[in-house]
């Protein structure tokens, strides 16, 4: 059996222990498939490659690391794909991460752009796109709806957490606030009440 970890140990032995990409061609390649993956966006495709199987992340990694991903500027996965690159590999990581991100998929989106310009007035095609956003946007709850179990071990509370939402929730959805005042209002709020009470 082996003795317990020092509270100076744990950290680093449990980062040993996580699986991690091998090199950062594995990341431009594991970001490659990921965007080809990601028809009307990749949240719930990343959630389900970097968690559940590849394990890069845990759960509650991937969860602060979305919400830090989501009030930087820019694209949310990209801003993903940059933090884990560079975690494990410096700016080479980083930069890796984002090439497979954009690269096959911009050859991808430039020949459908082009294909789109031909057929637009096409009403079959306009109502396979609608089709796709709403396959998307079900992947995206669906997705939210296996990381509310995460919140049970914030700081604040589960309650307070599912409060937090659903008024983020009804701002935006209800009384179309716009995204940048909520989160400068409501995330302000909470990350300075999670601040407060995890503050020593």
């Amino acid at each position: 059996m082996h003795p317990p970890l020092s509270d100076a140990a744990a950290p680093e032995a449990l980062s040993q222990l996580q699986p991690q990409p091998r090199s950062p061609g594995d990341l431009f390649v594991s970001f490659t498939w990921l965007a080809l993956q990601g028809f009307g966006g990749v949240l719930a495709i990343v959630q389900r490659e970097m968690v559940e199987k590849k394990k890069w992340l845990t759960p509650e990694q991937f969860l602060e690391d979305w919400a830090v991903a989501q009030v930087m500027p820019g694209p949310n996965v990209i801003n993903l794909g940059l933090m884990i690159g560079d975690r494990y590999f410096g700016l080479r990581g980083a930069l890796a991460a984002v090439a497979g991100m954009l690269t096959i998929p911009l050859v991808v989106i430039l020949a459908l752009a082009v294909l789109y310009a031909h057929y637009a007035g096409n009403p079959q095609v306009a109502a396979a796109l609608r089709g796709m956003g709403a396959v998307s946007g079900g992947l995206i709850a669906a997705t939210g709806i296996k990381l509310i179990p995460q919140l049970r071990k914030h700081p604040l509370g589960f309650p307070v957490c599912l409060a937090f939402m659903a008024l983020v929730f009804a701002a935006i959805a209800v009384f179309k606030v716009p995204l940048g005042w909520v989160l400068l209002v409501v995330g302000g709020v909470a990350c300075v009440w999670t601040w407060k009470r995890i503050a020593p």
